[in-house]
């Protein structure tokens, strides 16, 4: 007898990322997107708004989801929504869940047969685990497009330094040529500096925020060169070819371990995907022994180790440059 639940719970699963996706796209537009050509902070500024309207808008929308601690559970998705910039507020994002959970208790309810309390733990698991997954990985991607972009910004601000410029001047540079992510984010710093943050505080800020290491090898940079003095040109120019070393580095890395990754992702996958088409080609295989004493500790110590392979695995291909 062929059961088809386990594919329509992936499928109610997968669904639930696309709607989050769509419902996003739908509210904010492309505007929002991380590849757009001009950073958001220009675009607000040539639609009319004046510049501190503009800088008090973006730190709102940077400050929203830390200042959403009050919401329950919240705390856990809060940082990963401030690194990705959702532009969703924290109210609107506990909302998503919620209806998402009741899409896909319905959904679920309609094309499955499984008890009611599964029906209502697994709904709810997809609507934050979904919106979860969504933030995470628009998180990574912004933070993996800062740190690709963050080289070629240092050399830009190394470039207007050296003929002559002072280095407020080169941050507004670097946020009126460098797309976003990087482009507001520097747009913000240097609305700040003119409204008179010290800069290498704003840079502090900034790298805390992103948790980047790169960016608080420029903030200490500017740092000690504000107190001690020296060539801030020199200094940003070592810096950018340390930082580019490092990124060519960790895309070599990368590259070489990319073989060991995908034997890690189908050695951790392989089990799942088995009982996946055992459940699907042959239901009642588990019958004959379901029902004994020694199938509840046995499943407990298969689902055990293949948490212990999953976590090595990772360890093993993760690594740190």
């Amino acid at each position: 007898m062929f059961s088809a639940e386990p594919i329509i719970y992936i499928l109610v699963f997968v669904g639930v990322l696309l709607l989050v996706e769509g419902l996003y796209l739908t509210v904010f537009g492309k505007s929002i997107s991380l590849n757009n050509r001009l950073n958001r902070r220009l675009d607000l500024l040539e639609k009319g708004a004046g510049r501190e309207e503009v800088l008090e808008q973006l730190r709102k929308e940077v400050s929203q989801h830390m200042a959403g601690g009050g919401i329950p559970f919240y705390q856990v998705l809060a940082l990963k929504a401030q690194r990705a910039a959702i532009a969703f507020s924290p109210r609107q994002l506990v909302i998503i869940m919620a209806l998402l959970s009741l899409v896909s208790f319905l959904l679920l309810t309609v094309a499955t047969t499984g008890p009611l309390v599964v029906r209502l733990l697994v709904a709810l698991a997809f609507g934050i685990g979904g919106v979860y997954t969504w933030v995470n990985r628009k998180a990574k991607k912004r933070l993996a497009m800062i740190e690709e972009q963050l080289p070629d910004a240092v050399e830009l601000m190394v470039r207007s330094l050296r003929v002559g410029h002072p280095f407020s001047s080169a941050i507004n540079i670097v946020a009126k040529e460098i797309p976003d992510p990087l482009g507001s984010e520097f747009g913000m710093i240097a609305d700040e500096a003119a409204y008179g943050r010290d800069i290498s505080d704003a840079l502090k800020n900034l790298a805390e925020r992103m948790d980047m290491q790169d960016l608080r090898f420029l903030a200490v940079a500017v740092s000690i060169q504000a107190q001690s003095g020296g060539n801030l040109a020199e200094i940003l120019h070592g810096l950018a070819q340390v930082v580019r070393a490092r990124f060519k580095l960790f895309r070599r890395v990368k590259a070489i371990t990319a073989e060991a990754k995908w034997s890690g992702m189908f050695l951790s996958g392989f089990p799942f995907v088995a009982l996946l088409m055992i459940t699907l080609l042959k239901p009642d295989y588990y019958d004959d022994v379901r029902e004994t004493a020694a199938f509840i500790p046995a499943a407990i110590t298969v689902g055990v180790f293949l948490a212990a392979n999953v976590i090595f695995m990772r360890i093993m291909v993760n690594i740190k440059v």
